[in-house]
């Protein structure tokens, strides 16, 4: 953080776009980001979300090609820029940092595999409940009436995430609701079920660590 400048700004602000140069390295420090990507046929999709302790625009920054993937601000948000080249140097210098890159990166491969698992072997409505189990588990935040994933999300973003037009979305939430799994609401989703919806998902209880929400 040293190395970089402190940036803040509002929500729906992008950091990275995707195409463009990588040229700096990202640190987020209090903020919530969307990665999207959008396909030749000029579709987007949802990637992944990154949270406070992330870094984002790596990749660009270490291979010197142009940006994969958009990210963009949800809420207000602090994070330190950090030139590429001086990034580089740091993990050079810092054989410490550069292992705690590697175990980030192949953290988000393996979710990467596993969401590739899903489709080929589930359905859309059990893809969506792994996802929100998945959502709830990193960013969740307990209410009353259940668990809330903690990531303001439409439909569509939802599909992007699970492979699916917004339409299929709505049919597997409403099914979801229906057994009394889930709550949707305006860009939310709630939790209402955890034990059924991990049963549903085809999940065993211990793939779903407990986390203090």
């Amino acid at each position: 953080m040293q190395l970089g400048v402190r940036r803040t700004y509002p929500p729906g602000h992008v950091l990275l776009r995707q195409g463009a140069p990588g040229e700096s390295v990202w640190v987020l420090v209090d903020a919530l980001v969307k990665v999207t990507a959008q396909t030749q046929n000029g579709s987007e999709a949802l990637l992944a979300i990154r949270v406070s302790g992330d870094v984002v625009g790596e990749m660009g920054a270490l291979d010197g090609s142009p940006r994969s993937a958009t990210v963009t601000t949800c809420g207000r948000a602090v994070v330190f820029q950090v030139k590429g080249a001086i990034f580089i140097d740091f993990i050079r210098r810092h054989p410490e940092a550069a292992l705690t890159l590697s175990q980030m990166a192949v953290e988000r491969l393996r979710w990467a595999n596993q969401r590739r698992l899903d489709f080929t072997g589930y359905g859309t409505d059990v893809c969506l409940a792994r996802v929100l189990i998945d959502l709830a588990r990193r960013h969740g935040a307990r209410k009353d009436d259940g668990l809330d994933i903690g990531v303001s999300l439409t439909q569509t973003e939802l599909g992007g995430m699970v492979g699916a037009k917004e339409v299929t979305v709505q049919k597997a939430l409403r099914g979801l609701s229906g057994l009394g799994l889930v709550q949707p609401g305006h860009r939310r989703v709630l939790i209402t079920d955890m034990r059924g919806l991990v049963k549903f998902a085809d999940l065993d209880s211990r793939d779903v660590p407990p986390k203090p929400y």
